[in-house]
């Protein structure tokens, strides 16, 4: 992967792209008036572009961008300030001041719902496993302007780190968060989203196992939150209590782990 400027720069963003590709341990290439195609091209390497709104990756064999938005955050925000209820939500069974951890990042919709549902006094933290999806996601969740003063606010109070979900549990102390959500990236989406599909090339295929339902169950004070396909043997073998919704693709599964 390399790093540069979008087309239009100034030295302000030259020195920022180049703060970039330091802190992530990148070549940093001068854009010379080149498009993303030619760069690609010219060095079949994907290519992080550094612009004044945000951050965009391209990969080597693709026009189509991935950068960072709150993708379903967007409209489930919204209908949450409506009064309505969100199954996210209901099934981790948030309230103001609980914390979160987010074993599997990605986007980060599903954090950013949480964040706003436990509020300034809880706590959410994500865990991303990709290092290139993990820097745009916290880049963006500092940066990005939703319009909306409670998105931006949620958005804000997310932590996130870099670490696989099984390495961070087992370094996690026991009962160090009340909810502990797993949601893994599948090779066969369940999920059709224009939002989530340019970043799939550079996520990290971890299935969920045991080990890390067991570490799960450690380190939630509360309860585990399992997002699967809907007929996953995970749900059974592993004794989650399934929250079954008529024509889904998935489910969510909880486990009390403290009454």
């Amino acid at each position: 992967m390399l790093v540069t400027t979008a087309g239009r720069t100034n030295q302000e963003m030259i020195e920022k792209a180049k703060g970039i590709a330091k802190e992530m341990e990148l070549p940093y290439i001068h854009r010379e008036k080149r498009t993303v195609k030619g760069l690609r091209e010219r060095y079949s390497e994907d290519i992080l572009v550094v612009g004044k709104e945000r951050l965009e990756l391209f990969s080597a064999d693709s026009d189509e961008p991935f950068f960072f938005h709150p993708n379903s955050a967007s409209f489930r925000l919204k209908r949450i300030l409506k009064g309505e209820v969100d199954t996210f939500v209901q099934a981790a069974g948030l309230n103001k001041g609980m914390t979160l951890l987010d074993c599997t990042m990605g986007m980060a919709s599903d954090s950013i719902i949480a964040s706003h549902a436990v509020g300034q006094s809880g706590k959410v933290k994500g865990i991303e496993a990709s290092k290139a999806i993990f820097y745009i996601i916290k880049n963006g969740l500092k940066t990005w302007d939703s319009g909306v003063k409670e998105m931006n606010e949620a958005m804000e109070r997310v932590e996130i780190v870099h670490s696989t979900a099984l390495e961070f549990l087992r370094n996690a102390s026991n009962d160090s968060y009340d909810v502990v959500y797993l949601d893994p990236m599948f090779g066969d989406p369940i999920e059709a989203s224009a939002g989530i599909n340019p970043m799939r090339k550079w996520a990290v295929y971890n299935p969920v196992d045991a080990e890390t339902i067991g570490e799960a169950k450690r380190v939630a004070k509360c309860r585990v939150v399992l997002k699967e396909h809907y007929n996953s043997p995970l749900f059974e073998d592993q004794g989650f209590k399934v929250e079954r919704r008529q024509s889904a693709k998935f489910h969510y599964g909880s486990i009390q782990t403290k009454e």
